[in-house]
C-alpha cells in the first residue's frame, strides 16, 4: 500500500510559479512510476506529467510542456511538480498518483494505469 500526500498548492497570479510536492510512504519510489493529474471544476481529471521509476523518462501533457517540470528525490521519497508561467487555465485540484505495476522506463498517462492517489491540492491562478 502506498500513501501519497500532496502539498504546495495555493493562489498565485498569472505568470507566477508554484512547486507541488508529493510525499510517498509505504513504498520506495525506486520502483514506482509517478504522475500528476489535475481536475478543474466541471471538467474531467486530466494527465499533467509522469516520471518513470528509473527517473530517466518524463512525459508531459501538451498544455504544460515547457512550463512544468516533474522530478523526484528518491532519498526523500518525494516527487515534485515545478510549475512556471502559470495561466488561469491551470487552475485545478492537482493530484499525485503512483503505480508499482510498470517497468523502469514506463511513463503512464492514463488514469486507470495508476493504483494509488493523493487527496489533491488546490492551485488557483488569477489574472
Amino acid at each position: 500500500q502506498v500513501q501519497l500526500v500532496e502539498s504546495g498548492g495555493g493562489a498565485v497570479q498569472a505568470g507566477g510559479s508554484l512547486r507541488l510536492s508529493c510525499a510517498a510512504t509505504g513504498h520506495s519510489l525506486g520502483s514506482i512510476a509517478m504522475g500528476w493529474f489535475r481536475q478543474a471544476p466541471g471538467k474531467e481529471r486530466e494527465f499533467v506529467a509522469a516520471i518513470s521509476w528509473s527517473g530517466t523518462r518524463l512525459d508531459y501533457a501538451d498544455a504544460v510542456k515547457g512550463r512544468f517540470t516533474i522530478s523526484m528525490d528518491n532519498a526523500k521519497d518525494t516527487v515534485y511538480l515545478q510549475m512556471s508561467s502559470l495561466e488561469v487555465e491551470d487552475t485545478a485540484v492537482y493530484y499525485c498518483a503512483a503505480t508499482p505495476r510498470r517497468g523502469p522506463w514506463d511513463v503512464p498517462s492514463a488514469i486507470n494505469e495508476y493504483d494509488f492517489w493523493g487527496q489533491g491540492t488546490q492551485v488557483t491562478v488569477s489574472d
